[in-house]
């Protein structure tokens, strides 16, 4: 990631949650521990069904008296009545600011020349009131600024950051195995920790109950996490959304995002399958590679 270049995600979304019970609120529904939210570090977490299955992810930042949840837009809407229904008689106010504040994301480098920074996943600093954190998930992401939208302009002038493609954001993602874009597909498609959420600082096992935390902590503690979420490089042809993978006949995967930057439930473990060897979908041929932080 260029150390000028600065990155305005216009496809991600601000919810903003506030009152006396927030925090309480959302240790009893995330799978990350809210504890760890505060001025100087911000957390990346799920929100799951029951079971356990992916609904919603999204990073937290403490924001004044409450917490920013930078979530993907296309899941906003949805997240926001999920939210809504767990409310409840709790003392909390849920507020959609996308139309007010954006993310803008550049690199680690450029973070760590604040004063003040830290090269720690979650690193939380203030310029000019606004937050900035090094991403939680995987410092490599870079840092993302949350920013009032009438005083971006002037703040990446001040910064010295020149706005680039976002394509060029989302393809450094994908080639690190970190799934972004378009994940409602993935809703009740796979468990949670099939998202690799543990490797991504987004699950707490030794917090307390949460919602699908019965069998998160089953499959981690019974050793049965034998499917992963991978990214998919497609040599020819073309993806489809369910379609399956096959190695010479045997099937081991399954495609759940095919967009730009497509992504496959894998069993990784299965002795079928070889990292970086040639598989067939129904219509394309395709290469898998596990992150090196797997």
């Amino acid at each position: 990631m260029n150390t000028q270049n600065v990155y305005i995600l216009e496809d991600r979304a601000i919810i903003y949650i506030n009152g006396k019970d927030a925090k309480k609120f959302l240790q009893n529904l995330i799978s990350n521990d809210i504890e760890k939210v505060n001025e100087t570090n911000s957390c990346f977490a799920s929100l799951l069904t029951p079971q356990g299955k992916y609904l919603f992810d999204f990073i937290i930042t403490k924001h004044k008296s409450g917490y920013f949840i930078d979530c993907e837009r296309i899941q906003a809407d949805a997240f926001f009545k999920q939210l809504s229904i767990y409310k409840l008689r709790s003392n909390v106010e849920i507020m959609n600011l996308s139309n007010e504040f954006v993310i803008a994301v550049f690199s680690r480098e450029k973070f760590l020349k604040f004063e003040n920074a830290k090269d720690q996943p979650g690193n939380t600093i203030k310029y000019r009131e606004d937050s900035i954190l090094l991403d939680p998930r995987n410092k490599d992401l870079g840092a993302r600024l949350i920013i009032n939208l009438e005083k971006l302009n002037l703040s990446l002038k001040k910064l010295e950051l020149k706005i680039s493609k976002i394509d060029e954001y989302y393809k450094l993602s994908h080639k690190l195995g970190i799934a972004q874009k378009n994940m409602n597909k993935l809703q009740n498609k796979l468990f949670g920790i099939e998202c690799n959420f543990e490797e991504l600082n987004g699950i707490d096992f030794k917090k307390g109950c949460y919602v699908g935390q019965e069998n998160t902590a089953r499959i981690k503690l019974k050793n049965k996490l034998s499917k992963r979420l991978l990214p998919v490089q497609l040599i020819s042809g073309k993806l489809n959304e369910g379609e399956t993978i096959y190695t010479n006949g045997v099937a081991i995967g399954k495609i759940l995002i095919n967009s730009e930057y497509p992504f496959a439930l894998i069993k990784y473990l299965d002795d079928n399958f070889k990292e970086d060897t040639e598989l067939k979908s129904e219509n394309g041929v395709l290469r898998i590679k596990v992150p090196n932080w797997i």
